[in-house]
Formats: structure tokens, C-alpha cells, sequence
């Protein structure tokens, strides 16, 4: 019995460490000063329009599009404090915030520029707080991760269509497979709340995959537990210097954040449709985000579950 408990925590250790050898890596690592390293672990996961993992059936069928990726559009900040609630804080990718050397855009404007490196420091200047590690999710990883779990169950109160996304869905809870996951987190014309109701969806979706993940039948079903660490390794790319460690943080952070002491929010937003030289943006609430990320910086997590409510 014992040396079955041993191989069984041997193998709960190994498969991971096989998944991050199998996993690609991109150059994430931002140049110049950076901020000082805070307790904890914060972890940048950035979901971007990459569909080279996508079949050309696919895309038809999402309305992709076949244009290379070259834009962002998820991005969130995971910070795991050394003691206390785990945040999820959602980044709208319509973001107004200066982009180093290249003045004031959209946040997503940052990945296109200069791709990685260049969002790690953009969101590194705008928060004050230094990422330890990088994450990034395609459209077809995002495909596969969804379909490795089983799906996912959403309820809605109304029906949901948006031509955009190939998205049309009945109203009541229904199962979603990955395509169809895909479309429902990647709509915004066809809801009110526009870039923040997307966030919303986005972070609901996120963590309805990673309780699946992170539930004791996977840990426990060696099939479950190796197909959905090899989803995981083909479909995300990690940066250069996350490490092991992070990555294992991250993982539970997330278990953590889907809890019911977890916290989602979105970053504090004083105009959620402000017109700017880049357009329709969505202009953070100075003085929150302020007391917010100060706050992160040491290691609390109190004035995030104050915002968050």
C-alpha cells in the first residue's frame, strides 16, 4: 500500500515536469527597469488571437479570420500571496495606459508592437507590480483545454447570438464544448457591457476549466491526469524565465481563486467607453488602482476582496 501511495506521488510530480519540457516557450522577459519583487507570486496569463493550432474548418467556423497573431485579446494578472486569498484581476484589452516608448494605446497594442516582452513591462509600469511568470494561450490551445476537461456548463438568463463570433447560444445552462467555449468568451459586440462583460465571461469560463482541472478525479484518474497535462503542454507557451516553481504556484493560485475565499475582479475602471486618440478605451479609476496595487506590492489582498465586491 505504501509503495503504491509512493508511485502515485511520484507520478502526480513527474507528469507535470514531462508537460513543461513538452511546452514551447516565447521570449517574454521585458526590457529595462522593472519593479522590485513583491511577496508572492504574480503570474501574467494572456489568451492572444494566435489560430496556427486552429484547422482552416475551425476557423470558419469561429469567423477567425486566417491573419497571423499578432494581438491580445485576455489578459490577466494571478497573484498568490504568500498567506491569504488569491486574486484573478482582468486587464481589458481596451486598457488606456502609456506603452514604454511608444506613448498612450490600448493595452493590447502593447503585444502587437513588441509582442511579449513588451506587454510584460507594459503591465509591469501600469501596476507596480514585477511578473514572475508568463503564460499564453492561443485559440486552438484554448480549443483543446476545454475539450481535455470535458467542457464547460454556463447558464444564461437570455439568449446569446453575435454573428462576429459565430456565437448562438439558447438561453438556460447548457454544456459547451471547445469551439463553442471559444466563441462565447471571444463575444463583445453583442453585449452591453462590451469589453468588460467579455472579462467577465472570460474569468467565468477560466475558472469552470481550472476547478475541472484541479478536482481530486483528476488527480486520482492517471488517463484524466496525463491527457489534461498534455493539453496543457500543447497548448500553452510559457515565457522564457517561468520557471517550475511559478507555474506550480500559479496552478495553486488558480485552485485557490476558484474557491469560495478566492478572488475575480476586474481592474478599477472610471470609464468603461472614454473616447481617446486610440478610440473607444476603457480608463482606469487612478486612485483605486493606486491603493490596489500598493497594496499587492506588500502582499495584502484585502483592498482587492474590497474592490471585488
Amino acid at each position: 500500500m505504501v509503495r503504491l501511495l509512493v508511485l502515485w506521488l511520484v507520478w502526480l510530480l513527474v507528469v507535470p515536469v514531462i508537460a513543461l519540457v513538452r511546452s514551447d516557450t516565447v521570449k517574454a522577459t521585458p526590457d529595462g527597469d522593472r519593479p522590485a519583487q513583491q511577496p508572492g507570486t504574480a503570474t501574467l496569463l494572456v489568451g492572444s488571437d494566435r489560430r496556427d493550432d486552429l484547422t482552416e474548418a475551425e476557423q470558419r467556423k469561429l469567423g477567425t479570420g486566417t491573419e497571423a497573431g499578432t494581438r491580445t485579446d485576455t489578459m490577466l494578472i494571478l497573484y498568490t500571496p504568500p498567506s491569504g486569498s488569491s486574486v484573478l484581476i482582468s486587464l481589458p484589452r481596451d486598457s488606456y495606459v502609456p506603452i514604454p516608448g511608444h506613448g498612450r494605446n490600448k493595452l493590447n497594442a502593447a503585444y502587437s508592437i513588441g509582442g511579449a516582452p513588451l506587454l510584460m513591462q507594459t503591465v509591469e509600469q501600469a501596476t507596480g507590480l514585477r511578473m514572475d511568470g508568463y503564460l499564453e494561450i492561443g485559440f486552438g490551445g484554448f480549443v483543446n483545454m476545454v475539450d481535455a476537461v470535458g467542457g464547460v456548463n454556463i447558464c444564461l438568463d437570455k439568449p446569446m447570438v453575435d454573428k462576429d463570433s459565430h456565437t448562438n447560444l439558447k438561453a438556460g445552462c447548457q454544456d459547451l464544448d471547445g469551439i463553442t467555449a471559444l466563441g462565447y468568451v471571444r463575444m463583445r459586440k453583442a453585449d452591453a457591457l462590451g469589453d468588460l462583460g467579455r472579462v467577465k465571461r472570460q474569468q467565468e469560463v477560466i475558472g469552470k476549466v481550472a476547478k475541472k482541472v484541479l478536482t481530486p478525479w483528476t488527480l486520482i484518474n492517471p488517463v484524466r491526469y496525463w491527457k489534461v497535462n498534455m493539453a496543457a503542454a500543447g497548448a500553452i507557451r510559457r515565457g522564457d524565465n517561468t520557471s517550475v516553481l511559478t507555474m506550480g504556484r500559479a496552478g495553486l493560485g488558480m485552485l485557490k481563486v476558484t474557491g469560495s475565499n478566492g478572488i475575480k475582479m476586474t481592474v478599477p475602471v472610471s470609464d468603461s467607453n472614454a473616447y481617446t486618440s486610440a478610440g473607444s478605451s476603457v480608463l482606469w479609476d487612478r486612485t483605486k488602482c493606486k491603493e490596489l496595487f500598493n497594496a499587492l506590492a506588500q502582499g495584502d489582498t484585502s483592498v482587492a476582496k474590497q474592490y471585488a465586491k
